[in-house]
């Protein structure tokens, strides 16, 4: 009990949240925590957007998004107290590397062998629809929330040490890449290459997340790979309209 009261005591301290509220110190350090948790997050809201897309309307695409926000909320309220822990729980990276790249292996799979794929389904009902789809991919999404915390949770706490600015400026930055993910979420609908090219990207950053792993201990910075993931955005929205065009001359 008493660890329990040391870990999550600071929590319940009024004392400790008027201090932070009323600071403006305190919330020059929650805006910095914000700016960190959008830059550790990018690659993160590249795998929810290609997640929600097996959900085969935009209304549960958002729903699955606003759900996997609460879960993201209460597992970083709890995550922050052990936070001092993590740095030990390196195999969870290990497994959501390989899970990464599981996705993409089934992407490109169904995408190349479709229709044995469909022929399969139809025979044998082996994929889930309706609500069972829904909370299996909310239920990814908080896998994936789990795997991603780890860095940005590590990362605020090297900032601050008071777990109510961590906790604050980590709720403020959940929040803004849940936006991230809807818009590129909207974009894929638009623009069909963004969808392959977010499996690329999603087998890109199981490489850079398997790095981190102590035995190899090779970090990414999280602002040169953002701008990475931002140039190949606008690279493939570049190819999209120069296909479109060449599309209409054709026609």
């Amino acid at each position: 009990m008493s660890l329990l009261e040391k870990l999550y005591g600071p929590f319940f301290d009024p004392h400790n949240w008027a201090t932070v509220v009323t600071s403006g110190q305190d919330w020059l350090i929650i805006f910095s925590l914000v700016m960190i948790e959008c830059l550790l997050s990018v690659d993160n809201a590249v795998v929810l957007a290609a997640q929600t897309r097996v959900l085969p309307t935009l209304k549960e695409q958002e729903e699955s998004l606003f759900y996997g926000i609460w879960g993201s909320y209460i597992f970083r309220f709890l995550i922050i107290g052990i936070g001092v822990y993590l740095i030990n729980f390196w195999e969870i990276k290990v497994i959501g590397a390989a899970y990464l790249i599981y996705l993409v292996y089934r992407y490109f799979h169904n995408k190349f062998f479709g229709k044995r794929a469909m022929r399969k389904t139809r025979e044998g009902k082996t994929r889930l629809t309706g609500r069972k789809l829904f909370w299996t991919v909310v239920l990814q999404i908080e896998f994936m929330d789990i795997i991603f915390s780890i860095d940005s949770v590590l990362a605020s706490l090297a900032v601050s040490n008071n777990p109510v600015i961590v906790l604050i400026g980590g709720l403020i930055g959940i929040a803004c890449m849940r936006g991230i993910a809807e818009v590129i979420m909207k974009l894929m609908r638009k623009v069909p290459e963004l969808e392959p090219m977010a499996y690329i990207l999603i087998f890109v950053i199981a490489i850079k997340l398997f790095l981190t792993i102590p035995a190899i201990d090779i970090e990414i910075p999280s602002g040169i790979f953002g701008s990475f993931i931002l140039l190949v955005f606008a690279v493939t929205i570049i190819i999209h309209f120069i296909r479109r065009s060449q599309k209409k001359k054709v026609e």
